[in-house]
Protein backbone atom coordinates (compact mmCIF):
# COMPACT_ATOMS: atom_id res chain seq x y z
CA UNK A 1 0.00 0.00 0.00
CA UNK A 2 1.15 3.19 -0.81
CA UNK A 3 1.82 5.85 1.98
CA UNK A 4 -0.53 8.17 0.84
CA UNK A 5 -3.15 5.67 0.49
CA UNK A 6 -1.83 3.88 3.95
CA UNK A 7 -2.43 7.52 5.10
CA UNK A 8 -5.68 8.30 4.06
CA UNK A 9 -7.21 4.35 4.93
CA UNK A 10 -5.64 4.96 8.27
CA UNK A 11 -7.41 8.38 8.97
CA UNK A 12 -9.53 8.10 12.11
CA UNK A 13 -13.70 7.99 11.47
CA UNK A 14 -13.65 10.97 13.36
CA UNK A 15 -12.10 13.26 10.84
CA UNK A 16 -15.86 12.93 9.21
CA UNK A 17 -17.80 14.54 11.66
CA UNK A 18 -20.86 14.17 8.99
CA UNK A 19 -21.30 18.05 8.82
CA UNK A 20 -22.61 19.99 5.91
CA UNK A 21 -18.90 20.78 5.49
CA UNK A 22 -17.04 17.28 5.72
CA UNK A 23 -19.84 16.10 3.51
CA UNK A 24 -19.23 17.88 0.47
CA UNK A 25 -15.32 16.87 1.08
CA UNK A 26 -16.04 13.63 1.37
CA UNK A 27 -18.48 13.42 -1.57
CA UNK A 28 -15.99 15.64 -3.63
CA UNK A 29 -13.07 12.98 -3.02
CA UNK A 30 -15.38 9.66 -3.81
CA UNK A 31 -16.28 11.66 -6.88
CA UNK A 32 -12.66 12.10 -8.06
CA UNK A 33 -11.94 8.72 -7.50
CA UNK A 34 -14.81 7.06 -9.50
CA UNK A 35 -13.55 9.22 -12.23
CA UNK A 36 -10.43 7.46 -11.66
CA UNK A 37 -11.41 4.35 -11.74
CA UNK A 38 -13.85 4.76 -14.73
CA UNK A 39 -10.56 6.14 -16.85
CA UNK A 40 -8.73 2.81 -16.33
CA UNK A 41 -11.32 0.66 -18.53
CA UNK A 42 -9.77 -0.18 -21.66
CA UNK A 43 -12.79 -1.96 -23.00
CA UNK A 44 -15.04 -0.50 -26.01
CA UNK A 45 -17.27 2.28 -25.45
CA UNK A 46 -20.66 0.53 -24.28
CA UNK A 47 -18.75 -1.26 -21.55
CA UNK A 48 -17.11 2.39 -20.11
CA UNK A 49 -20.77 3.79 -20.58
CA UNK A 50 -22.04 0.44 -18.60
CA UNK A 51 -19.43 1.23 -16.15
CA UNK A 52 -19.88 4.59 -15.53
CA UNK A 53 -24.22 4.75 -14.77
CA UNK A 54 -23.06 1.74 -12.44
CA UNK A 55 -21.01 3.80 -10.58
CA UNK A 56 -22.97 7.71 -10.96
CA UNK A 57 -25.63 4.81 -9.17
CA UNK A 58 -23.37 4.15 -6.13
CA UNK A 59 -22.29 7.93 -6.19
CA UNK A 60 -26.24 8.86 -5.38
CA UNK A 61 -26.00 6.08 -2.90
CA UNK A 62 -22.79 7.39 -0.86
CA UNK A 63 -23.84 10.91 -0.96
CA UNK A 64 -27.01 10.22 0.16
CA UNK A 65 -25.07 7.80 2.83
CA UNK A 66 -23.29 11.32 4.17
CA UNK A 67 -26.54 13.56 3.97
CA UNK A 68 -28.31 10.88 6.31
CA UNK A 69 -25.57 10.85 8.64
CA UNK A 70 -25.13 14.84 8.48
CA UNK A 71 -28.72 14.85 9.22
CA UNK A 72 -28.77 12.65 11.63
CA UNK A 73 -32.00 11.06 10.58
CA UNK A 74 -33.41 8.13 12.78
CA UNK A 75 -36.99 6.51 13.24
CA UNK A 76 -38.50 8.73 15.98
CA UNK A 77 -40.00 5.93 17.72
CA UNK A 78 -43.11 7.82 19.11
CA UNK A 79 -44.45 8.03 15.90
CA UNK A 80 -44.51 4.33 15.24
CA UNK A 81 -47.99 3.06 14.96
CA UNK A 82 -49.73 -0.19 14.46
CA UNK A 83 -50.65 -0.71 10.66
CA UNK A 84 -54.07 -0.09 10.01
CA UNK A 85 -56.16 -3.08 9.22
CA UNK A 86 -56.33 -2.05 6.07
CA UNK A 87 -52.41 -1.84 5.77
CA UNK A 88 -52.15 -5.48 6.73
CA UNK A 89 -54.91 -8.14 6.35
CA UNK A 90 -55.16 -12.22 6.83
CA UNK A 91 -54.69 -14.39 4.25
CA UNK A 92 -58.08 -16.43 4.75
CA UNK A 93 -59.80 -12.91 4.24
CA UNK A 94 -59.03 -12.84 0.91
CA UNK A 95 -61.43 -14.31 -1.87
CA UNK A 96 -60.95 -17.24 -4.09
CA UNK A 97 -58.82 -16.73 -7.18
CA UNK A 98 -60.81 -16.44 -10.16
CA UNK A 99 -61.97 -19.46 -11.97
CA UNK A 100 -60.07 -18.08 -15.40
CA UNK A 101 -56.50 -19.04 -13.45
CA UNK A 102 -54.57 -19.02 -16.63
CA UNK A 103 -55.56 -15.45 -17.85
CA UNK A 104 -54.19 -14.49 -14.44
CA UNK A 105 -51.20 -16.47 -15.08
CA UNK A 106 -50.90 -14.53 -18.16
CA UNK A 107 -49.97 -11.46 -16.59
CA UNK A 108 -47.27 -13.01 -13.70
CA UNK A 109 -43.61 -12.73 -13.82
CA UNK A 110 -41.77 -14.78 -11.51
CA UNK A 111 -37.80 -13.35 -10.14
CA UNK A 112 -35.78 -15.57 -7.35
CA UNK A 113 -32.88 -13.64 -6.16
CA UNK A 114 -30.11 -15.55 -6.90
CA UNK A 115 -26.98 -13.04 -6.07
CA UNK A 116 -26.06 -15.30 -3.20
CA UNK A 117 -23.26 -17.74 -2.52
CA UNK A 118 -23.06 -20.71 -0.43
CA UNK A 119 -19.87 -19.92 1.33
CA UNK A 120 -21.94 -20.04 4.63
CA UNK A 121 -23.03 -23.77 4.07
CA UNK A 122 -19.55 -24.60 3.38
CA UNK A 123 -20.49 -24.31 -0.59
CA UNK A 124 -18.63 -22.93 -3.46
CA UNK A 125 -20.73 -21.38 -6.02
CA UNK A 126 -24.40 -19.66 -6.21
CA UNK A 127 -26.43 -21.19 -2.64
CA UNK A 128 -29.51 -21.88 -5.49
CA UNK A 129 -27.35 -24.60 -6.78
CA UNK A 130 -27.09 -26.79 -3.69
CA UNK A 131 -28.71 -30.06 -3.22
CA UNK A 132 -31.81 -29.57 -0.72
CA UNK A 133 -34.63 -32.86 -1.79
CA UNK A 134 -34.16 -35.91 -3.49
CA UNK A 135 -31.46 -34.74 -6.13
CA UNK A 136 -32.74 -31.23 -6.48
CA UNK A 137 -31.33 -27.99 -6.01
CA UNK A 138 -33.45 -24.83 -5.34
CA UNK A 139 -33.60 -23.86 -8.54
CA UNK A 140 -34.79 -27.51 -9.71
CA UNK A 141 -37.44 -27.03 -7.72
CA UNK A 142 -38.33 -23.50 -8.74
CA UNK A 143 -38.19 -24.63 -12.40
CA UNK A 144 -40.80 -27.38 -11.86
CA UNK A 145 -43.15 -25.36 -10.31
CA UNK A 146 -43.12 -22.88 -12.81
CA UNK A 147 -42.87 -25.50 -15.40
CA UNK A 148 -46.13 -27.59 -13.90
CA UNK A 149 -48.07 -23.73 -13.74
CA UNK A 150 -47.69 -23.61 -17.16
CA UNK A 151 -48.67 -27.14 -18.54
CA UNK A 152 -51.05 -27.23 -16.38
CA UNK A 153 -52.63 -24.29 -17.54
CA UNK A 154 -51.19 -23.64 -20.90
CA UNK A 155 -49.64 -20.38 -19.60
CA UNK A 156 -46.02 -19.08 -20.22
CA UNK A 157 -44.63 -17.70 -16.43
CA UNK A 158 -41.23 -16.94 -17.24
CA UNK A 159 -38.77 -17.14 -14.19
CA UNK A 160 -36.25 -14.47 -13.97
CA UNK A 161 -32.73 -14.80 -11.63
CA UNK A 162 -31.25 -11.67 -10.22
CA UNK A 163 -27.70 -12.77 -10.10
CA UNK A 164 -24.52 -10.80 -8.96
CA UNK A 165 -21.44 -10.52 -10.37
CA UNK A 166 -20.39 -13.81 -8.30
CA UNK A 167 -23.21 -15.96 -9.12
CA UNK A 168 -23.75 -15.25 -12.93
CA UNK A 169 -20.99 -17.13 -14.45
CA UNK A 170 -22.03 -20.35 -12.71
CA UNK A 171 -25.86 -20.20 -13.24
CA UNK A 172 -25.51 -19.21 -16.80
CA UNK A 173 -23.86 -22.38 -17.26
CA UNK A 174 -26.80 -24.31 -14.93
CA UNK A 175 -29.87 -22.65 -16.74
CA UNK A 176 -28.67 -24.64 -20.18
CA UNK A 177 -30.07 -28.14 -18.69
CA UNK A 178 -33.52 -26.67 -18.78
CA UNK A 179 -33.48 -25.64 -22.30
CA UNK A 180 -35.76 -28.12 -23.43
CA UNK A 181 -38.22 -27.43 -20.47
CA UNK A 182 -42.03 -25.35 -21.15
CA UNK A 183 -40.40 -22.70 -19.15
CA UNK A 184 -38.37 -19.20 -20.20
CA UNK A 185 -35.49 -17.98 -18.04
CA UNK A 186 -34.47 -14.45 -18.21
CA UNK A 187 -31.26 -13.80 -16.01
CA UNK A 188 -29.55 -10.50 -15.34
CA UNK A 189 -27.13 -8.99 -12.79
CA UNK A 190 -27.51 -6.54 -9.63
CA UNK A 191 -25.16 -4.07 -9.62
CA UNK A 192 -21.41 -4.22 -8.56
CA UNK A 193 -20.23 -1.20 -6.51
CA UNK A 194 -17.02 -0.47 -4.61
CA UNK A 195 -16.65 -1.14 -1.12
CA UNK A 196 -15.61 1.72 0.65
CA UNK A 197 -12.49 2.18 3.51
CA UNK A 198 -14.42 2.62 6.76
CA UNK A 199 -12.05 4.65 8.11
CA UNK A 200 -11.17 7.10 5.30
CA UNK A 201 -14.67 6.51 3.06
CA UNK A 202 -12.55 6.14 -0.46
CA UNK A 203 -13.22 3.11 -2.28
CA UNK A 204 -11.22 -0.31 -2.08
CA UNK A 205 -10.92 -0.81 -5.64
CA UNK A 206 -8.19 1.66 -7.63
CA UNK A 207 -9.26 -0.27 -11.03
CA UNK A 208 -11.94 -2.14 -12.61
CA UNK A 209 -10.04 -5.26 -12.74
CA UNK A 210 -9.20 -4.99 -8.92
CA UNK A 211 -10.14 -8.78 -6.84
CA UNK A 212 -13.60 -9.15 -6.32
CA UNK A 213 -13.52 -8.91 -2.88
CA UNK A 214 -12.88 -5.14 -3.41
CA UNK A 215 -16.61 -4.86 -5.11
CA UNK A 216 -19.95 -5.89 -3.71
CA UNK A 217 -23.49 -6.59 -4.98
CA UNK A 218 -25.37 -3.82 -3.31
CA UNK A 219 -28.15 -6.02 -1.41
CA UNK A 220 -31.54 -6.95 -3.31
CA UNK A 221 -33.06 -3.06 -2.84
CA UNK A 222 -31.32 -2.88 -6.26
CA UNK A 223 -33.58 -4.76 -7.85
CA UNK A 224 -35.92 -2.01 -9.54
CA UNK A 225 -32.36 -0.33 -11.33
CA UNK A 226 -31.02 -3.29 -12.49
CA UNK A 227 -34.55 -4.73 -13.81
CA UNK A 228 -35.07 -1.14 -15.62
CA UNK A 229 -30.90 -0.83 -16.84
CA UNK A 230 -30.98 -4.06 -17.81
CA UNK A 231 -33.94 -4.21 -20.32
CA UNK A 232 -35.81 -7.32 -18.42
CA UNK A 233 -38.38 -4.52 -17.34
CA UNK A 234 -39.46 -3.34 -20.57
CA UNK A 235 -39.18 -6.77 -22.17
CA UNK A 236 -41.78 -8.16 -19.50
CA UNK A 237 -43.97 -5.16 -20.35
CA UNK A 238 -44.05 -5.71 -24.14
CA UNK A 239 -45.56 -9.20 -23.33
CA UNK A 240 -47.83 -8.10 -21.50
CA UNK A 241 -46.55 -8.87 -17.78
CA UNK A 242 -48.35 -6.86 -15.34
CA UNK A 243 -47.13 -8.55 -11.99
CA UNK A 244 -43.87 -9.44 -10.77
CA UNK A 245 -43.60 -12.02 -7.68
CA UNK A 246 -40.43 -11.65 -6.08
CA UNK A 247 -38.47 -13.92 -3.46
CA UNK A 248 -35.52 -15.21 -1.76
CA UNK A 249 -33.97 -18.13 -3.92
CA UNK A 250 -33.53 -20.52 -1.16
CA UNK A 251 -37.15 -19.94 0.54
CA UNK A 252 -38.91 -22.93 -0.33
CA UNK A 253 -41.98 -22.28 0.83
CA UNK A 254 -42.46 -18.95 -1.57
CA UNK A 255 -44.44 -20.58 -4.48
CA UNK A 256 -46.98 -18.47 -6.50
CA UNK A 257 -49.93 -18.20 -4.96
CA UNK A 258 -53.63 -18.08 -6.78
CA UNK A 259 -55.42 -15.78 -4.66
CA UNK A 260 -52.33 -13.56 -3.57
CA UNK A 261 -52.27 -13.36 -7.68
CA UNK A 262 -55.96 -12.41 -7.49
CA UNK A 263 -56.44 -10.46 -4.65
CA UNK A 264 -53.70 -7.72 -6.24
CA UNK A 265 -55.43 -7.57 -9.55
CA UNK A 266 -59.20 -7.18 -7.38
CA UNK A 267 -57.59 -4.55 -5.22
CA UNK A 268 -55.51 -2.57 -8.04
CA UNK A 269 -52.59 -2.47 -5.20
CA UNK A 270 -48.81 -2.10 -6.56
CA UNK A 271 -47.03 -3.71 -3.70
CA UNK A 272 -48.39 -6.74 -1.09
CA UNK A 273 -45.48 -7.72 0.95
CA UNK A 274 -45.93 -11.29 2.68
CA UNK A 275 -46.19 -11.36 6.12
CA UNK A 276 -45.84 -14.45 8.73
CA UNK A 277 -46.66 -14.73 12.48
CA UNK A 278 -44.06 -13.96 14.38
CA UNK A 279 -42.80 -16.03 17.03
CA UNK A 280 -39.37 -16.10 18.87
CA UNK A 281 -37.42 -17.34 16.24
CA UNK A 282 -38.36 -14.60 14.21
CA UNK A 283 -37.73 -11.49 16.56
CA UNK A 284 -35.30 -9.32 14.55
CA UNK A 285 -37.30 -9.55 11.43
CA UNK A 286 -38.50 -6.63 9.66
CA UNK A 287 -42.09 -5.70 10.41
CA UNK A 288 -45.07 -3.43 8.67
CA UNK A 289 -45.99 -0.30 10.93
CA UNK A 290 -47.50 3.10 10.42
CA UNK A 291 -45.12 6.04 9.95
CA UNK A 292 -46.59 9.19 9.72
CA UNK A 293 -49.61 7.56 8.38
CA UNK A 294 -47.77 5.35 5.87
CA UNK A 295 -47.08 2.18 5.99
CA UNK A 296 -43.38 1.59 6.17
CA UNK A 297 -41.10 -1.62 6.57
CA UNK A 298 -39.13 -1.07 10.27
CA UNK A 299 -36.06 -2.97 10.44
CA UNK A 300 -34.15 -4.30 13.61
CA UNK A 301 -31.37 -1.87 12.48
CA UNK A 302 -33.29 1.24 12.22
CA UNK A 303 -34.40 0.66 15.70
CA UNK A 304 -32.96 2.85 18.51
CA UNK A 305 -31.07 0.94 20.91
CA UNK A 306 -33.31 1.67 24.24
CA UNK A 307 -36.33 0.28 21.99
CA UNK A 308 -34.69 -3.18 20.45
CA UNK A 309 -36.26 -5.38 23.17
CA UNK A 310 -39.47 -3.83 22.74
CA UNK A 311 -38.97 -4.01 18.92
CA UNK A 312 -38.23 -8.03 19.31
CA UNK A 313 -41.17 -8.10 21.04
CA UNK A 314 -44.37 -10.89 20.17
CA UNK A 315 -46.80 -8.85 21.97
CA UNK A 316 -46.35 -5.18 19.78
CA UNK A 317 -45.02 -6.33 16.66
CA UNK A 318 -46.88 -9.56 15.71
CA UNK A 319 -45.80 -10.18 12.25
CA UNK A 320 -42.04 -10.03 10.08
CA UNK A 321 -41.66 -9.85 6.54
CA UNK A 322 -40.78 -13.20 4.56
CA UNK A 323 -39.33 -10.77 1.60
CA UNK A 324 -41.88 -12.73 -0.39
CA UNK A 325 -43.31 -9.27 -2.26
CA UNK A 326 -46.04 -9.25 -5.22
CA UNK A 327 -44.95 -5.67 -7.30
CA UNK A 328 -46.95 -4.00 -10.17
CA UNK A 329 -44.19 -3.88 -12.95
CA UNK A 330 -45.45 -0.50 -14.67
CA UNK A 331 -45.13 0.82 -11.17
CA UNK A 332 -41.56 0.12 -11.12
CA UNK A 333 -41.05 1.85 -14.37
CA UNK A 334 -43.07 5.06 -12.98
CA UNK A 335 -40.92 5.02 -9.89
CA UNK A 336 -37.69 4.24 -11.65
CA UNK A 337 -38.13 6.90 -14.29
CA UNK A 338 -39.20 9.47 -11.91
CA UNK A 339 -36.56 8.20 -9.45
CA UNK A 340 -38.70 8.34 -6.64
CA UNK A 341 -37.52 5.14 -5.16
CA UNK A 342 -35.25 5.99 -2.35
CA UNK A 343 -35.03 3.34 0.47
CA UNK A 344 -32.86 3.07 3.66
CA UNK A 345 -29.05 2.66 3.38
CA UNK A 346 -27.68 -0.35 5.61
CA UNK A 347 -23.74 0.56 5.85
CA UNK A 348 -23.11 -3.15 6.52
CA UNK A 349 -19.33 -3.67 8.62
CA UNK A 350 -17.26 -5.96 6.99
CA UNK A 351 -13.53 -6.69 7.15
CA UNK A 352 -10.71 -7.79 3.73
CA UNK A 353 -7.56 -8.71 3.37
CA UNK A 354 -6.24 -5.81 0.73
CA UNK A 355 -2.82 -4.90 -0.14
CA UNK A 356 -1.11 -7.63 2.13
CA UNK A 357 -3.05 -6.38 5.15
CA UNK A 358 -5.49 -8.57 7.28
CA UNK A 359 -8.61 -7.96 8.46
CA UNK A 360 -8.88 -4.54 6.71
CA UNK A 361 -12.12 -2.57 8.13
CA UNK A 362 -14.89 -1.65 5.07
CA UNK A 363 -18.42 -0.39 4.71
CA UNK A 364 -20.92 -1.52 1.64
CA UNK A 365 -23.91 0.48 1.21
CA UNK A 366 -27.12 -1.74 0.80
CA UNK A 367 -30.76 -1.53 0.32
CA UNK A 368 -33.74 -3.71 0.63
CA UNK A 369 -36.55 -4.57 -1.44
CA UNK A 370 -38.86 -4.38 1.06
CA UNK A 371 -38.31 -0.77 2.34
CA UNK A 372 -39.52 0.38 -0.90
CA UNK A 373 -42.89 -0.58 -0.03
CA UNK A 374 -44.02 2.87 0.80
CA UNK A 375 -43.14 4.51 -2.34
CA UNK A 376 -46.03 2.23 -4.14
CA UNK A 377 -50.22 3.01 -3.94
CA UNK A 378 -52.12 0.82 -2.15
CA UNK A 379 -49.29 -1.28 -0.67
CA UNK A 380 -50.49 -3.48 1.81
CA UNK A 381 -49.19 -6.53 3.75
CA UNK A 382 -50.64 -9.94 3.47
CA UNK A 383 -50.03 -12.13 6.71
CA UNK A 384 -49.97 -15.68 5.13
CA UNK A 385 -49.78 -19.64 6.71
CA UNK A 386 -46.35 -20.25 7.75
CA UNK A 387 -45.78 -22.72 5.64
CA UNK A 388 -45.00 -19.59 3.21
CA UNK A 389 -41.77 -19.27 4.85
CA UNK A 390 -39.26 -22.26 4.55
CA UNK A 391 -35.75 -20.45 4.12
CA UNK A 392 -32.78 -22.42 4.29
CA UNK A 393 -30.13 -20.58 6.01
CA UNK A 394 -28.15 -23.05 7.71
CA UNK A 395 -27.72 -26.84 7.89
CA UNK A 396 -30.06 -27.14 10.42
CA UNK A 397 -32.70 -25.74 8.44
CA UNK A 398 -31.33 -28.28 5.55
CA UNK A 399 -32.35 -31.43 7.77
CA UNK A 400 -35.88 -29.86 8.31
CA UNK A 401 -37.23 -29.99 4.50
CA UNK A 402 -34.75 -33.32 3.58
CA UNK A 403 -36.78 -34.65 5.98
CA UNK A 404 -40.36 -36.71 6.14
CA UNK A 405 -41.81 -33.55 7.79
CA UNK A 406 -42.95 -33.08 3.87
CA UNK A 407 -43.16 -34.41 0.52
CA UNK A 408 -42.54 -33.06 -3.22
CA UNK A 409 -45.77 -31.84 -5.06
CA UNK A 410 -44.76 -30.63 -8.48
CA UNK A 411 -41.67 -29.13 -7.20
CA UNK A 412 -43.11 -27.51 -3.81
CA UNK A 413 -43.25 -29.10 -0.46
CA UNK A 414 -45.74 -29.89 1.43
CA UNK A 415 -46.52 -30.58 4.99
CA UNK A 416 -47.20 -34.10 6.14
CA UNK A 417 -50.83 -34.06 7.14
CA UNK A 418 -50.41 -36.45 10.08
CA UNK A 419 -48.05 -33.08 11.41
CA UNK A 420 -49.61 -32.10 14.45
CA UNK A 421 -48.35 -28.54 15.25
CA UNK A 422 -45.64 -26.39 13.15
CA UNK A 423 -42.30 -26.89 12.91
CA UNK A 424 -39.73 -27.93 15.14
CA UNK A 425 -37.12 -26.15 16.27
CA UNK A 426 -33.91 -27.68 14.88
CA UNK A 427 -30.12 -26.40 16.06
CA UNK A 428 -27.08 -28.30 14.81
CA UNK A 429 -23.59 -27.15 16.06
CA UNK A 430 -20.55 -26.05 14.67
CA UNK A 431 -19.50 -29.51 13.48
CA UNK A 432 -22.46 -29.45 11.37
CA UNK A 433 -21.81 -26.41 9.69
CA UNK A 434 -20.57 -27.14 6.04
CA UNK A 435 -23.13 -29.05 3.61
CA UNK A 436 -20.40 -32.12 3.26
CA UNK A 437 -19.61 -32.46 7.35
CA UNK A 438 -24.30 -32.66 7.23
CA UNK A 439 -24.25 -34.93 5.00
CA UNK A 440 -21.08 -37.23 6.54
CA UNK A 441 -22.69 -37.01 9.86
CA UNK A 442 -26.70 -37.43 8.73
CA UNK A 443 -26.23 -39.29 5.62
CA UNK A 444 -29.50 -40.71 6.21
CA UNK A 445 -32.46 -38.70 7.31
CA UNK A 446 -33.98 -39.17 10.66
CA UNK A 447 -37.79 -39.41 11.36
CA UNK A 448 -38.92 -36.17 12.78
CA UNK A 449 -42.63 -35.92 12.37
CA UNK A 450 -43.03 -36.45 16.07
CA UNK A 451 -40.04 -34.49 16.88
CA UNK A 452 -40.77 -31.08 18.96
CA UNK A 453 -37.20 -29.93 19.88
CA UNK A 454 -33.65 -31.27 18.21
CA UNK A 455 -30.34 -30.23 19.50
CA UNK A 456 -26.97 -31.91 18.84
CA UNK A 457 -23.59 -30.39 19.43
CA UNK A 458 -20.20 -32.19 18.83
CA UNK A 459 -18.63 -34.82 17.20
CA UNK A 460 -21.84 -37.27 16.69
CA UNK A 461 -23.10 -39.24 14.01
CA UNK A 462 -26.53 -40.43 13.24
CA UNK A 463 -27.19 -44.29 11.68
CA UNK A 464 -29.60 -45.22 8.97
CA UNK A 465 -33.64 -45.52 10.35
CA UNK A 466 -33.39 -42.91 13.40
CA UNK A 467 -36.79 -41.57 15.05
CA UNK A 468 -36.58 -38.59 17.19
CA UNK A 469 -39.52 -37.53 19.01
CA UNK A 470 -40.48 -35.07 21.54
CA UNK A 471 -37.30 -33.02 22.89
CA UNK A 472 -33.66 -34.58 22.00
CA UNK A 473 -30.66 -33.57 22.72
CA UNK A 474 -27.34 -34.86 21.96
CA UNK A 475 -24.10 -33.33 23.17
CA UNK A 476 -20.96 -34.98 22.75
CA UNK A 477 -17.57 -33.60 24.61
CA UNK A 478 -14.60 -32.49 23.39
CA UNK A 479 -12.51 -35.26 22.17
CA UNK A 480 -15.41 -37.75 22.76
CA UNK A 481 -17.69 -39.63 19.65
CA UNK A 482 -21.36 -40.28 20.00
CA UNK A 483 -22.81 -42.61 17.36
CA UNK A 484 -26.32 -43.23 17.28
CA UNK A 485 -27.08 -46.70 15.41
CA UNK A 486 -29.53 -47.76 12.75
CA UNK A 487 -33.07 -48.21 13.74
CA UNK A 488 -32.69 -46.25 17.16
CA UNK A 489 -35.19 -44.43 18.57
CA UNK A 490 -35.16 -41.22 20.78
CA UNK A 491 -37.97 -39.65 22.67
CA UNK A 492 -37.55 -37.22 25.04
CA UNK A 493 -34.09 -38.13 26.20
CA UNK A 494 -30.51 -35.79 27.27
CA UNK A 495 -27.56 -38.00 25.77
CA UNK A 496 -23.71 -36.60 26.34
CA UNK A 497 -20.75 -38.11 26.91
CA UNK A 498 -18.92 -40.42 24.37
CA UNK A 499 -21.32 -43.29 24.03
CA UNK A 500 -22.46 -46.03 21.35
CA UNK A 501 -26.24 -46.76 21.80
CA UNK A 502 -27.06 -50.82 21.72
CA UNK A 503 -30.62 -50.94 22.62
CA UNK A 504 -33.47 -48.67 23.30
Amino acid sequence: MSSSVARKHNKSQSAYAFDNTTTSIAASQMRNHLNKLADTISQDDAAKDKFEGQMDSFFALFRRYLTDKAAGTAVDWDKIKSPNPEEVIRYNSLSESSPDNSKLLSKLAVLKLNGGLGTSMGCIGPKSVIEVRDGNTFLDLAVRQIEHLNRNYDSDVPLLLMNSFNTDSDTQHIVKKYSGHRIQIKTFNQSKFPRVFKDSLLPVPKNVDDPLSAWYPPGHGDLFESLTSSGKLDELLAEGKEILFVSNGDNLGATVDMKILNHMIETGAEYIMELADKTRADVKGGTLINYDGQVRLLEVAQVPKEHVEEFKSIKKFKNFNTNNLWINLKAIKRLVEQNKIEVEIIPNAKTINYDGQSDVPVLQLETAVGAAIRFFDNAHGVVVPRSRFLPVKTCSDLLLVKSDLFYLEHGALVLDPNRYDGNPLIKLGKSFKKVSEFNSRIPHMPKILELDHLTITGNVYLGKGVTLKGTVIIVCNDGDRIDIPNGSILENVVITGNLKILEH
